[in-house]
C-alpha cells in the first residue's frame, strides 16, 4: 500500500513548493488542517511515512518526525511533469450528488480538468461560492485518495452554447471530445482509433493535446444541445440505454471511457 497523500494550498499553508530550496533532511512544519488529518484521523506515529503534494506536479516523500509538534522529515523531493495527452471530463450538473460522484471517480482515474456543464436539461444550478467549493472538496479528496501529484482543474461553469463552443474549439485544434450519447451510432473502437490517431501526432510533434469527454444530466443531452454537438463535429459514443436511467450506468460509461483513453496517454520522459 503506498504512503498517504495530503495536499497543501502554496497560496495559504506556510510550506515551501520550490524544489530547489528543499532537500533530503530538512524538517517542516505541516500545515494544521494536515496534521490534524495525519495525527488524529489517521493515526500516523513517529517514524511511519507521508507524501505531500501542491497537487501542481510537485511529490514530497516525508517521514514523521514528532506527531505532537507536526514536524516531518524530508526524504525525497521530485515534481513529475504533466502529460501531453490530457483528459478533461466536462459534467452537467445532476441532483443529489450523481455529478459529485462522477468527478470523484474520474479523478481516481486521471482526469486532468474538470467543466462544470450547466445543460438544459440540469435541475441542479451552480451556485458561486457553494458548489464550486464543494467540487473542490471532492478533488482534493478525489486526489489523495488516489495519490496523485496533480489535482484536476476546475474550471467555471459552463452554459450549452459555452461547452459547444469549446468543442469547437478543441477540434479545431486537432483534439478529440467524446459526447456520451445513449442513441450515437460510434462504439468504442471507433473512438479509441481516434484517440489513437491523436496519440501518435503528439508521439511525432510532442504538442499537447486533450481528449474531452461530455457527460450529460439524468434526463439526458437535449436533442438542440445534440445537434450543436454534432454541427461542432464532436464524436458520439454509444453508451446504452442505462446511461440515462441509472446513476451508476453513467458512472460505468465514465469511469470506461475515461479509463481506456487513459490507458493511451503520453507522458513526456525527462
Amino acid at each position: 500500500m503506498t504512503d498517504a497523500l495530503f495536499l497543501f494550498d502554496p497560496q495559504v499553508d506556510d510550506v515551501p513548493v520550490n524544489s530547489d530550496e528543499l532537500h533530503a533532511g530538512w524538517k517542516l512544519t505541516l500545515p494544521a488542517h494536515i496534521k490534524r488529518h495525519a495525527v488524529q484521523a489517521m493515526r500516523l506515529k513517529a517514524g511511519d511515512s507521508l507524501q505531500l503534494s501542491d497537487g501542481n506536479g510537485l511529490r514530497i516523500q516525508a517521514v514523521m518526525a514528532d506527531p505532537e509538534a507536526g514536524l516531518a522529515e524530508v526524504v525525497e523531493v521530485g515534481r513529475e511533469p504533466e502529460p501531453l495527452t490530457r483528459l478533461a471530463l466536462i459534467q452537467a450538473l445532476a441532483k443529489t450528488g450523481h455529478d459529485e460522484q462522477a468527478i470523484d471517480m474520474a479523478t481516481q482515474i486521471g482526469v486532468d480538468q474538470v467543466v462544470p456543464w450547466q445543460a438544459d436539461r440540469s435541475i441542479a444550478k451552480w451556485k458561486v461560492g457553494r458548489t464550486d467549493k464543494k467540487w473542490n472538496s471532492v478533488l482534493d479528496a478525489a486526489t489523495e485518495q488516489s495519490r496523485r501529484a496533480f489535482k484536476p482543474q476546475l474550471e467555471a461553469c459552463a452554459s450549452s452554447k459555452e461547452v459547444v463552443a469549446i468543442c469547437r474549439r478543441a477540434c479545431v485544434h486537432g483534439d478529440v471530445v467524446i459526447v456520451l450519447h445513449q442513441d450515437a451510432t460510434d462504439t468504442w473502437s471507433g473512438v479509441e482509433e481516434k484517440v489513437a490517431q491523436l496519440v501518435e501526432r503528439t508521439l511525432q510533434d510532442g504538442r499537447p493535446r486533450t481528449v474531452s469527454v461530455v457527460v450529460g444530466p439524468e434526463g439526458g443531452i437535449s436533442e438542440q444541445e445534440v445537434a450543436d454537438f454534432r454541427q461542432g463535429r464532436s464524436g458520439e459514443l454509444r453508451t446504452g440505454a442505462q446511461y440515462s436511467e441509472s446513476r451508476d450506468g453513467r458512472s460505468c460509461s465514465v469511469v470506461a471511457v475515461v479509463s481506456g483513453v487513459g490507458t493511451l496517454r503520453v507522458t513526456p520522459t525527462r
